[in-house]
This record gives C-alpha cells, sequence and structure tokens, in this order.
C-alpha cells in the first residue's frame, strides 16, 4: 500500500514553492476559497496519474502560465520500500521518473500508485455528456488492467486515422477496410471490460448509495454499446458510407454510455440535486472499493469538499463510512474550519490538519 510521506511543489498553479511531510492517515486542509486546497489534492492526484484531475492543458497547471512546473513525492510501501516518483514538465515536454530513473512510457506508471478522486464537479457525470462518463469508465479501468491502457491508446490512435481518411475529398476504401480490421480487436477488449465494470460496480454503488442517504438504494446502471449485437469490423462496414458522407465515425465504444436511474427514472432528469450528490459520491466509492479489492490494499482517497451542501446527517454518514476500516490514506478539504475539527475529533489513528493560505500549508495539529 503506497503512502504520500512528503510532497514538494514548485510553479503548480498557485503553489510557487512548497514541501509538506504528511500524515500516514487523514490530512485534513482547511482554507478560504481560492487558497490552495483544491490545488493540492490535484498535485497528489498528478503524481498518480500524470495530468490534472481538472485541467487538460498544462499551461493552465503552471503557476505563471507558461506550462512549467515540477512535483515530486515520496511514498513508502507496506515491504518498507521507499520510492521517489516526480514529474517534471518543461517546454511542453513532460517527464516522469521513479528514483531519478525515467519511465520509457508515461503509461508505465498508471496504476503504480492508486488513487481515487471525489469532487464538486462530480456531478457532471451524471449532469454532462457521455464523454464524462465514459472518462469515468477509463480512469478506473486504466489503473486496474494495463491491457485496457493500451487498447484505448490503440484505438484512440487509429480511430484518428480512420477519421482522417473519411475527411478526405476521396476516402480510401481498400485503406478503410484495413483499419475496421485492426480496429476490431481492442474495441472488443474495451466493450468486454466495461461491460464487465457495469455489472461488478452496481451492487457496490447500491450499497454506498444506502450508506451514504440512509434511504432506499433504488438505482440502476445500464451500460449501452454499439458493440452489443454486432462485432467492430462488422458495424464500421455497415456504416462506412454515413461515415464518409459525416466525415468521422459515427459508431464504436467511443460513443458508449452509461444511464444512471433512480427507479425506473432517469436519474439527471428525475433525481433531486440530494440524489444526485449522493449517487455520484457512492459511485467513487464503489470505484475505491473495486479498486481495493483488485490490488489487495487501499487507493489514495481525495475528498475535495465533500461535505459542502450536504446536510448533517449525510455528513455523519460519511464519516462513519471513511473512519472504518479498509480505509488507506486519505486527504480531505473543507473551508468550514468548525467542522474540520469536528472531523479530526471524530477520527481515530495518524491524522494532521493544516491551513491553505495563497498557496502556502500550514501545520496546524499532527497525532
Amino acid at each position: 500500500m503506497p503512502v504520500l510521506e512528503k510532497i514538494i511543489i514548485k510553479d503548480f498553479k498557485n503553489i510557487a514553492a512548497q514541501e509538506v511531510s504528511l500524515s500516514r492517515g487523514v490530512n485534513c486542509i482547511t482554507g478560504d476559497n481560492g487558497a490552495g486546497k483544491t490545488n493540492l489534492l490535484d498535485a497528489v492526484y498528478y503524481l498518480s496519474m500524470t495530468k490534472s484531475a481538472f485541467s487538460q492543458s498544462d499551461r493552465y497547471n503552471s503557476a505563471n502560465g507558461c506550462g512549467e512546473f515540477s512535483l515530486s513525492g515520496l511514498y513508502l510501501f507496506e515491504n518498507g520500500t521507499e520510492n521517489r516518483y516526480s514529474v517534471n514538465v518543461r517546454k511542453g515536454q513532460k517527464t516522469v521518473r521513479v528514483n531519478g530513473k525515467n519511465y520509457e512510457r508515461l503509461s508505465e506508471h498508471i496504476g503504480v500508485l492508486p488513487i481515487v478522486m471525489v469532487s464538486p464537479y462530480d456531478t457532471s457525470l451524471v449532469n454532462e455528456s457521455g464523454e464524462e462518463r465514459r472518462r469515468f469508465m477509463n480512469i478506473l479501468l486504466s489503473q486496474l488492467d494495463r491491457e485496457y491502457l493500451r487498447a484505448m491508446q490503440n484505438y484512440n490512435r487509429l480511430m484518428m486515422q480512420r477519421n482522417s481518411l473519411l475527411k478526405s475529398p476521396s476516402a480510401d476504401i481498400p485503406l478503410l477496410s484495413v483499419l475496421d480490421s485492426k480496429i476490431a480487436s481492442p474495441a472488443a477488449y474495451i466493450y468486454g471490460k466495461r461491460k464487465d465494470f457495469s455489472d461488478r460496480i452496481l451492487p457496490q454503488v447500491r450499497k454506498f448509495y444506502a450508506e451514504v442517504s440512509g434511504g432506499d438504494p433504488d438505482i440502476g446502471i445500464v451500460y449501452r454499446s454499439d458493440l452489443e449485437n454486432t462485432g467492430m469490423e462488422e458495424l464500421l462496414s455497415a456504416s462506412r458510407e454515413k461515415d464518409i458522407a459525416a466525415g468521422y465515425t459515427l459508431k464504436g465504444v467511443h460513443r458508449d454510455e452509461l444511464d444512471f436511474y433512480v427507479g425506473d427514472l432517469p436519474l439527471r432528469k428525475c433525481g433531486s440535486q440530494g440524489q444526485q450528490k449522493s449517487f455520484t459520491v457512492a459511485l467513487k466509492f464503489a470505484q475505491y472499493s473495486m479498486m481495493r479489492d483488485v490490488y489487495g490494499f487501499p487507493p489514495l482517497m481525495l475528498l475535495d469538499d465533500l461535505f459542502d451542501k450536504l446536510d448533517p446527517g449525510r455528513v455523519t454518514n460519511l464519516l462513519r463510512i471513511v473512519s472504518g476500516e479498509g480505509f488507506g490514506q486519505i486527504f480531505l478539504t473543507d473551508c468550514n474550519k468548525s467542522r474540520v475539527h469536528d472531523i479530526m475529533d471524530s477520527l481515530s489513528g495518524d491524522k494532521a490538519c493544516f491551513e491553505a493560505k495563497a498557496g502556502t500549508f500550514t501545520l496546524l495539529e499532527k497525532q
């Protein structure tokens, strides 16, 4: 189980230069909005995933907007080994190292430091387009399965080539046929893993939904894919004329969808704000549980403003969950200082509290 003992941050968002020693248990970060609480969590996330949880472009991750920053984390593993992982972004180039040695490919690092983030932006999983839900599946499955990550990379590369051909004045039909054949294998792998994921995660989501909301877990998740009744190569062949007319590929796993339900009604249209918030939290906790079962140890968990806009009953329920067995190192942010102190008092084991102010972090309490 990797535990982040120390993080060094330079020029990441509003954090100019900070070195923070952390608790192996719960780390609470309090402070005003804009003080840097979420940015600290995002730095931890970046060290695991080699990208921000929020910003797609590294230009927006640097303190001065020039796209240059560095992150370093010292991690302790269960066997007593300590490894230092670092990320350096400079002049558009990203380098990820372990103990000073470069990875040959960034993808080799994904899954080494498993992580789950829960944030207010998770409501986009319910309210935004299917791209958000596919991204959620990809983040989870890429950490669990290196072959899934490779399949996604191959699928995206081949799909870019296919779409480029479709945009040309006269599409090369023989070449399209070759690409369609190559795309079939990674598409089938992605579909199989996503289908298995949707079947396995629903019982866990229902369990956590009941624990968070205290209500009836009458919720559903339905995975829809163009590959449900046909193979990818046949699908692309049948859709070829329409694809040429459109100038891009209309069918495939890049169009997959997850539908969420409360009772028989779509959660997006008919669920209350409380139901939607409870569902997204339950979904992320179910992700955590699934990853813990596969790895055999708990991932790092980042809880960003989790208690914001939750009623006291749900706050109590969530604290009961994270203080139970099966949870490892936790990072938790909250603007409400009195609530943070209450949280610290309610939790046992190793814990620390920090105050964020203008991109700096001061230790207030450590036990």
